[in-house]
């Protein structure tokens, strides 16, 4: 009777006293075992699991938004109460760093290093993307970690950049310095361009002295960059006989630069940020190595090189377009 049931093609295996599905080839067939007791309460379970868990949670898509679940729980409910945690917890260090001048910060050392901290957070989000991850910059964005500033490095000039970048469109008070394109506009001849470059170079040592270039970097440069090539904060002019270069120190970088000057452009993060992370992006780029101390009495962003006198390095950093 029981053979009668069995399904086309299929059989009883003698060896094991098992159906056969009836599948066969090459003399090889197939057992219908069936499954563990466990394996199916195990399956039957995870069916109520996700049946309750389809009424307890967001789960099923809308036109707008998801079924919101008996729970009331949503992942970005859970993150809003995280923040807010958060923030409350911060909440004494961000209003004590709102009340604090930055000029100040130093003297309070437990605000600064959260200052610092805070900014390295920031600085993660806002800023790696030009300057990069280690703050070392590339072929066109500077260095944060050296000691040549183009605006000034102490506290406040920083923080001042931060707020009103470099050339930034539309900005009342942005940092604005323009090169003029030697080559381009046809200023200078191929040859004078190429004396320059030799003259910028020698200034750093890393070519012979130029006498003709010498002048024509009297005639043409030193306004800015100054007689001896070491540049004019007021005027936002790099120094030019440090070795450190922003668009590179190959004799063929310096002549592309002379010719055909890039102009780089830094965001005025002041409509963006708030004044708080700003203070402690300000702290975090003067911790890298470069940052600069007051002069006894600070100077306002953008003074003349006499008022910047009194700037002390203390460790190195960089701020430039």
């Amino acid at each position: 009777m029981a053979n009668d049931k069995l399904a086309a093609g299929s059989r009883l295996d003698e060896a094991t006293g098992t159906q056969t599905v009836g599948h066969e080839w090459d003399g090889i067939e197939e057992l219908d075992t069936p499954m563990p007791r466990w394996w199916l309460w195990a399956f039957y379970a995870t069916i109520v699991w996700g049946i309750a868990y389809v009424i307890a949670y967001p789960a099923w898509p809308m036109i707008d938004r998801a079924t919101e679940g008996v729970l009331g729980w949503s992942s970005r409910g859970q993150l809003a109460t995280e923040i807010a945690e958060q923030d409350k917890a911060r909440a004494a260090t961000v209003a004590a760093l709102a009340d604090m001048p930055i000029e100040k910060l130093p003297d309070d050392p437990a605000l600064m290093r959260a200052a610092v901290a805070g900014g390295r957070a920031a600085f993660k989000v806002n800023c790696v993307q030009c300057h990069g991850a280690g703050a070392a910059g590339s072929i066109g964005y500077p260095n944060l970690n050296d000691d040549d500033w183009l605006w000034g490095g102490n506290l406040k000039e920083i923080e001042y950049t931060i707020i009103h970048g470099t050339r930034q469109p539309g900005g009342k008070d942005t940092h604005t310095s323009l090169m003029p394109a030697f080559g381009r506009d046809q200023m200078l001849t191929d040859g004078q361009i190429s004396a320059v470059a030799d003259h910028v170079l020698s200034l750093s040592g890393r070519a012979k002295p130029n006498a003709s270039g010498a002048q024509i970097f009297a005639d043409n440069c030193a306004a800015c960059h100054g007689a001896d090539g070491k540049g004019d904060r007021q005027f936002g002019a790099p120094n030019l006989a440090d070795a450190i270069w922003l668009y590179g120190g190959s004799k063929a970088q310096v002549v592309q630069q002379i010719s055909n000057a890039r102009l780089g452009v830094m965001p005025a993060w002041g409509g963006r940020l708030d004044p708080v992370t700003i203070k402690m992006l300000a702290a975090y780029v003067h911790s890298l190595g470069g940052g600069e101390a007051f002069a006894a009495t600070a100077a306002a962003p953008g003074e003349t090189a006499a008022a910047q006198a009194g700037a002390v390095p203390q460790e190195a950093g960089d701020v430039r377009p």
